[in-house]
């Protein structure tokens, strides 16, 4: 049954579906970026709200800045802004269609469109998920960088921008001069202080075509920072296969697992949906929840995906079920990281870790090793190097994460264990493979990349450890050197 407001009735009895009125929502949120995740999360939370009877002047009107969003913004419309979810429970599959949005703006040249949509009084949050690469950050300082080609063009032509950026600029200008008060920036991707990222990559291209505004903007704007979490696999056959095994016929469907969690700081000025109605956790400690799970969930993302990557394991729930990539996770986690990470409110880092290992090894998710190996230039930075540098300044052994550290080396020489060529999967692939043929014959020129591991290639005692780990996965392979780690 191909998805429409006038096939709701007609889908199969299994199939769960809004029991709210969709035609009496209005927007109250633009959402920039709706892709798989924003509709498996935060399009997932809000619909629970509207099947409550609350909220339905806080639908979210699909946005979008580039090429692909102008496709899904196609697909979302011809069938009427509805998404299927299928929830992957190993015990029992599930489905549901969501309708919490209502619309899609037209995606444009110059974002006159958007601009206009953020202006409207109406819209009181503006939520992004434009991936963890988007937000323009230095990765030698951390902070958002000023230089990229993008930005000099906003800046050089802040009346037709083309980055989320630059729109989110142009419609608080627009308000500021109308006298409508400003939105709230609501950050939904998986950054660290994504909140005062957002701020940062604002309030900085702002400053490059009228500080004032800027100055307003940090002043009057609130960018509250969040912690998301659900496992969202890449859309392929497998996934279609299975929407249509519920009888649905949907152009963008979405799968997940079942697990979803949102932390959230409370300062929306303009208003905000009730989400603690229906799970999100309002609190001043998001750094913390942010922390334990950027380290545990996406460090241990990276921990297994090179070890199993080395060797061709496509899955990540295969990864799991190989006894020694399971141990080698659990020995990090539980020797590396979680004595360096503070204490997170109401939570047992123990149980979470565990509940970590479970989600990981749910068969049904069928999450890919490739998808948790890709980006790692940008990844690393954010989940592993920081726990390195924490146990560094503990005085703790760091031992498991530069041997994770040199895994992802041995990956980026693009040829796995078993001889098969490893396709391109950074942005940054060519300078990584070339950087890691040089680490072949001298490893420590891995760590030389400054704007990944920071000044971690001025430490001798940690150079000469990652050079002794890289030497011998070269000699013995990965899985003679994850044992010896086991092995103590």
């Amino acid at each position: 049954m191909k998805l429409s407001n006038a096939t709701l009735p007609e889908l199969p009895a299994e199939v769960a579906r809004p029991t709210y009125d969709r035609a009496a929502l209005t927007p109250g949120i633009v959402h920039i970026g709706c892709g798989n995740f924003h509709r498996a999360h935060q399009a997932v939370y809000l619909d629970d709200l509207f099947n409550l009877g609350e909220g339905h002047d806080w639908a979210i009107l699909g946005a979008g800045v580039r090429e692909g969003d102008a496709k899904m913004r196609a697909a979302l419309l011809a069938q009427d802004g509805l998404s299927s979810v299928i929830e992957l429970d190993p015990g029992a599959k599930s489905a549901r269609v969501i309708g919490a949005m209502t619309g899609f703006v037209e995606v444009a040249g110059g974002n006159a469109p958007l601009i206009a949509a953020m202006a409207d009084p109406g819209v009181r949050i503006v939520s992004l998920t434009v991936t963890e690469g988007g937000y323009y950050i230095d990765p030698k300082t951390g902070t958002f960088s000023p230089s990229h080609p993008d930005i000099q063009a906003d800046a050089a032509h802040p009346e037709t921008p083309d980055t989320a950026f630059g729109a989110i600029i142009a419609a608080l200008k627009t308000r500021r001069t109308a006298g409508i008060a400003p939105f709230a920036v609501m950050c939904c991707d998986n950054v660290p202080h994504n909140g005062h990222v957002t701020r940062d990559a604002v309030c900085g291209l702002a400053a490059l075509s009228d500080p004032e505004l800027s100055a307003w903007i940090r002043d009057n704007v609130a960018f509250p920072n969040s912690m998301v979490d659900r496992i969202t696999p890449a859309t392929g056959p497998r996934e279609r296969a299975l929407t249509e095994s519920f009888g649905i016929e949907d152009a963008a469907p979405v799968t997940c697992e079942p697990f979803r969690q949102w932390v959230m700081e409370d300062d929306f000025p303009a208003g905000r949906p009730a989400l603690e109605k229906v799970g999100v956790t309002f609190t001043d400690a998001v750094d913390r929840f942010e922390t334990m799970k950027i380290r545990i969930l996406n460090g241990g993302h990276a921990i297994i995906a090179y070890a199993a990557g080395l060797r061709d394991i496509e899955y990540v729930h295969e990864a799991m079920a190989d006894s020694r990539i399971r141990a080698f996770l659990d020995k990090i986690e539980t020797d590396e990281i979680l004595p360096i990470l503070p204490p997170v409110p109401d939570t047992d880092l123990t149980a979470y870790k565990a509940k970590i290992l479970e989600r990981f090894s749910n068969p049904e998710v069928a999450d890919t090793i490739r998808r948790l190996c890709f980006d790692g230039s940008n990844r690393q930075p954010k989940f592993i190097l920081p726990s390195i540098l924490d146990r560094i300044a503990a005085g703790g052994s760091c031992a498991g994460l530069l041997l994770e550290s040199a895994l992802w080396c041995r990956y980026c020489y693009g040829v796995s264990e078993t001889g098969s060529t490893i396709a391109p999967n950074d942005p940054n692939w060519d300078r990584l493979v070339a950087q890691a043929t040089l680490a072949k014959d001298r490893p420590a020129a891995w760590l030389e990349m400054s704007d990944i591991y920071g000044d971690l290639a001025a430490n001798p005692e940690i150079v000469a450890q990652f050079t002794r780990t890289l030497d011998e996965i070269w000699a013995r392979g990965s899985q003679a050197v994850i044992a010896d780690y086991l092995a103590g």
